[in-house]
């Protein structure tokens, strides 16, 4: 498109009533934009569905311990997560270091399924907006 595009905005900027680049720029920008939007957002629905799936099956499964709507579940023993909210980095740390009686998962789950877990955990729970 870059190829195709910037020959007209050299000649259009030599006409007296057109726009030049500097003017269409972030026009440019936006279109960008959009092209990239709709591939972050399916990436981001793929994290949170995997997120969700390995708190309901990982070993042990969150849900057997806690609690979190999203996820239909109603553990007793650890934290309400909707109540404490979490966010990415404190969901992070303790699955990869533990707390409390909760296990580490390190050992058990990849980083990216560490990622995608604290993603879903800190966004259904409403720590982190969508």
């Amino acid at each position: 498109m870059t190829v195709i595009v910037l020959p007209l905005f050299k000649r259009a900027c030599r006409s007296p009533k057109s726009m030049c680049f500097s003017n269409l720029l972030p026009i440019l920008i936006a279109a960008g934009s959009l092209i990239v939007l709709p591939a972050y957002s399916a990436d981001e629905a793929a994290q949170m569905m995997q997120g969700k799936s390995l708190f309901t099956t990982a070993a042990p499964a969150c849900a057997i311990c806690h609690t979190l709507k999203d996820a239909g579940s109603e553990g007793a023993v650890g934290p309400v997560l909707d109540e404490i909210k979490p966010d990415f980095a404190r969901v992070t740390k303790a699955l990869l270091n533990g707390l409390g009686n909760m296990p580490s998962y390190k050992a058990i789950l990849t980083e990216v399924q560490i990622a995608a877990l604290a993603r879903y955990v800190s966004r259904a729970s409403g720590a982190e907006k969508n």
